[in-house]
């Protein structure tokens, strides 16, 4: 049978009104908590003081140090025989963090992912592989079930190895692509590098993800494998995959409100800020059972986009994610985040796929260094080509960020990347000399 989700086509007044009753729901279950118990208590908090899913911001935010602090079992509402996984954060930075889920949970989850894959046009006829990391981590076996959901011929891959996964492709006709943006842009490369015009390859559809992008970014994926890339936007806290998704405009991602409640905030007052402006994510899980989160701040920045969506959806959009709130990072009093120099280097077609920021600290004054690779064929023994380049891209980054870094051209492939995340920041400040 096709498939087809009611929620996704709901008008204002029906979402809102889910959300009233949901949000009181969710209270409900949330109170079941060790940790909202307590805090719901101490607060004078209960589901009857719900009457408008607008009294969410009546409601305590919830940080990860919450969810530090209530590893492994003080944000259960549900006994640990009614849970059937849990994902969890390594823990190599601090505490870890975990995220059980129920039955009933994994069931929505996979409906919400199936709804995201069918709304840019992936169907039980094709073949979907999933080049993305499978066990803690919740991009693979999220999309994976989202992607049995629809019916369709799931490969599960898998990060690495380049020449089975182009392999696989190929031998299987593969038409739709799960990736994070990094690998795709390693993977385009791989195909020119060995002449392969892609066009000639069978995916249409990569669903990309994971780490922040620029638009540049998507392009760059699109021409090199081929493709309609589309966003994803999802966090493990919030199960994963599915919280968010671009629709065919590829303008903003929708919000799949019958399941999450949005709110953007000022990160430094907690204060919502109007439609349209810059801040940090706040997510409210309507429909989980396992363990409910309210009002979790994701430190995720972006903005809620005014107005209609083309495609006639009425479920809210959020711009791509510009960064972190953690992530920024200050240089000569200037705030800077890692998505405004990605900004400008994806501007210049000299610049390969790959760069990376140096912070230091030489004679007590902070520097800014960004190691940028340039494609083969631009990097000649033109001296005086490549410094003209290198001026440009300075000037350019200074218009942005109102620093002057130092900009260092390097070959093609010579900074190093692994499977995962592509890291774009290398603060060396605090290492003790």
């Amino acid at each position: 049978m096709e498939y087809y989700a009611v929620e996704e086509f709901w008008d204002r007044a029906a979402i809102s009104r889910a959300q009233t009753v949901r949000l009181k729901n969710a209270v409900e279950r949330a109170a079941h908590s060790p940790y909202y118990r307590e805090i719901f208590a101490a607060a004078g908090i209960s589901h009857e003081t719900i009457r408008s899913h607008e009294d969410i911001v009546s409601l305590p935010f919830t940080s990860k140090d919450d969810l530090r602090y209530g590893y492994p079992d003080k944000f259960l509402a549900v006994s640990t025989k009614a849970l059937v996984r849990l994902h969890a954060s390594s823990g190599t930075t601090g505490s870890p963090i975990a995220v059980c889920h129920t039955q009933d949970d994994l069931d929505v989850w996979a409906e919400l992912m199936a709804r995201c894959m069918h709304m840019v046009g992936v169907r039980n006829t094709d073949v979907f592989q999933n080049i993305a990391g499978y066990g803690l981590f919740t991009g693979g076996l999220g999309i994976h079930a989202g992607a049995e959901r629809l019916g369709c011929l799931t490969i599960p891959a898998g990060t690495g190895n380049t020449r089975r996964q182009l392999k696989l492709i190929r031998d299987l006709n593969v038409t739709v692509l799960h990736i994070i943006p990094s690998y795709a842009l390693y993977l385009g490369n791989a195909l020119m590098d060995e002449g392969v015009d892609p066009r000639s390859l069978s995916p249409r559809i990569a669903l990309i993800g994971a780490e922040p992008h620029s638009e540049e970014i998507r392009q760059r994926i699109e021409y090199l494998l081929g493709v309609k890339a589309y966003n994803s936007y999802g966090l493990s806290e919030m199960n994963g995959p599915g919280v968010a998704f671009e629709c065919l405009a590829q303008n903003g991602l929708h919000v799949w409100e019958d399941a999450y409640l949005l709110e953007v905030i000022d990160p430094e007052t907690g204060e919502r800020v109007p439609d349209g402006e810059i801040g940090e994510m706040v997510l409210t899980t309507l429909v989980r059972r396992g363990m409910p989160l309210i009002r979790y701040r994701t430190r995720d920045l972006t903005r809620i986009l005014p107005g209609d969506c083309p495609c006639g959806r009425k479920h809210r959009r959020i711009d791509r994610i510009t960064g972190r709130v953690d992530d920024m990072f200050i240089v000569k009093g200037c705030n800077i985040y890692p998505m405004q120099v990605e900004h400008v280097l994806m501007g210049f077609p000299e610049v390969g796929e790959n760069y990376l920021i140096v912070l230091e600290r030489i004679d007590a004054m902070d520097q800014m260094r960004v190691l940028v690779e340039i494609r083969s064929e631009y990097f000649v023994e033109d001296m005086r080509a490549l410094t003209s380049l290198q001026r440009s891209i300075a000037q350019r980054l200074h218009s942005e960020i109102l620093v002057t870094p130092k900009v260092e051209l390097v070959q093609q492939n010579s900074i190093p990347r692994g499977e995962g995340k592509a890291k774009r920041v290398d603060d060396r400040r605090n290492i003790a000399s």
